[in-house]
């Protein structure tokens, strides 16, 4: 092996260890997993918990108008809450399905899915509506909720005689304070469905007919390509976009400002100038951008392990392209080399993490901007603000991946010019890099601005 490649390897497995294998690492690349566990495993347990026992209470109902009790006592009717429910998850099943291509298999089956529904949304309240003569007393009835023991209501409905006006106030809902909400929001769905259907019957019309008139169920989008028609779910389409480029963006960031620290670390404690009695300033800096790369792929690794499953299932069900998962990770060490050749130039040119601030901002600003343009490079990948933006470095590994990832994927010259670019981009940044890192180390004192950084790249 090259002598100069050993070295290098040497101090990218220096770096590795001595980050890797301090107490707040292990102890933080852990936390995060098992605070995730622990919820999923206590949020369900608690939920059921809560949800073990069915609401059952009276509900006193005061109809003036006449015509709303009748709507509101059916719609509170077990059958009816448990066929409200069915038609919710028939509507979850076919959103489901339609994100999925055609004959891809269900992700989840749907006897588990159903189960799941019904343990979210636990069981189905007994709702008993008391109903009182049109001639009874508000107050009276309100007085009611104070009362104590099984019989005493825990709310009370006031339905105005000129409910069924439009522009009345329809009527008035008192309940217990500790009612919970989904009972409370139920009554509320209930009041409205009776007072609009009295309000349809009060002119003769059904309001199941008028309903099934205004409902326009939304149709998948089928998009017309050179290989033929593709349809595809435009929920997928609008957040796999999104999805990509910020976990290329966190991937980046994260690993370039470990190196930033590290470096900084090292120099304000002199540990640097020992290791530069044994190494040049490029291999150094060469290996702690490996090293560090290493560390931030294993975060990822750790962190995104269920991400990266999903992703990958995801391709197995035909919902991403397995080539979209590499070009992932190539515009990731892309992104990645030229912002941490970025975070050593500024590690290396201060003495301590708060002097980097002012030289940070820039570099943070640039790679942000893909973020802060999400929405009009989502809507238009192919147009000319994302074209040109992805063939611009340190910002274009982002945008392609935006891109890779649309309903309409950039033609291949562009990617490949993108990668050629970005590559120029690479040796460029390792190269300015590289000049910084080798004055900067040994420089102490007052740190520098962007016109001294100059300097210092003419000089070397």
């Amino acid at each position: 092996m090259n002598r100069n490649l050993a070295k290098v390897l040497q101090i990218a497995w220096r770096e590795f260890t001595a980050t890797v294998l301090t107490k707040a690492f292990l102890l933080g690349i852990l936390m995060v997993p098992l605070m995730a566990g622990l919820a999923v495993l206590l949020v369900p347990w608690i939920a059921k918990q809560e949800q073990s026992v069915a609401f059952e209470g009276t509900l006193l109902v005061l109809d003036r108008s006449g015509r709303v009790a009748d709507g509101l006592e059916a719609w509170l009717a077990p059958s009816a809450f448990e066929a409200r429910r069915r038609e919710t998850m028939q509507r979850l099943d076919g959103l489901v399905q339609g994100a999925l291509p055609a004959g891809a298999p269900a992700a989840v089956p749907a006897g588990i899915a159903d189960g799941a529904m019904a343990e979210a949304l636990g069981p189905v309240p007994r709702i008993r509506v008391e109903r009182l003569p049109a001639g009874s007393d508000d107050a009276e009835a309100r007085a009611r909720l104070r009362g104590t023991g099984p019989d005493a209501p825990f709310g009370v409905v006031v339905v105005a005689s000129g409910a069924l006006s439009a522009g009345a106030e329809p009527y008035t809902l008192n309940v217990r304070e500790a009612v919970d909400d989904r009972v409370v929001d139920a009554v509320r769905e209930g009041l409205r469905d009776a007072l609009v259907r009295a309000r349809l019957a009060q002119r003769g019309l059904d309001a199941d007919a008028v309903r099934a008139l205004l409902r326009v169920d939304r149709a998948p989008v089928v998009r017309l390509g050179a290989d033929g028609e593709e349809s595809r779910s435009e929920i997928l389409s609008r957040l796999l976009p999104t999805v990509f480029m910020l976990l290329l963006f966190l991937a980046a960031i994260t690993g370039g400002q470990m190196l930033m620290t590290s470096t900084i670390e090292e120099k304000s404690s002199r540990v640097v100038e020992l290791l530069l009695a044994a190494v040049s300033p490029m291999q150094l800096m060469a290996g702690k951008i490996l090293g560090q790369g290493a560390v931030a792929l294993l975060m990822l690794g750790v962190y995104g392990a269920v991400g990266m499953a999903g992703l990958a299932a995801a391709a197995a069900i035909g919902l991403l392209e397995p080539a979209l998962l590499a070009w992932l990770v190539v515009f990731f060490l892309i992104a990645y080399v030229t912002l941490a050749a970025l975070m050593a130039a500024i590690g290396a040119a201060v003495n301590e993490i708060r002097e980097a601030q002012s030289l940070l901002v820039p570099v943070m600003l640039a790679m942000s901007l893909p973020m802060m343009l999400n929405v009009p490079l989502a809507r238009d990948p192919n147009g000319t603000l994302a074209t040109v933006l992805s063939l611009v470095p340190p910002i274009s590994p982002m945008v392609m991946v935006l891109r890779l990832s649309s309903n309409t994927p950039p033609p291949g010259w562009q990617v490949a010019l993108s990668v050629v670019l970005g590559l120029v981009g690479v040796a460029l940044a390792v190269w300015l890099a590289a000049k910084v890192f080798r004055i900067g180390l040994l420089m102490h004192g007052k740190p520098p601005d962007l016109r001294t950084l100059w300097r210092w790249i003419r000089m070397s």
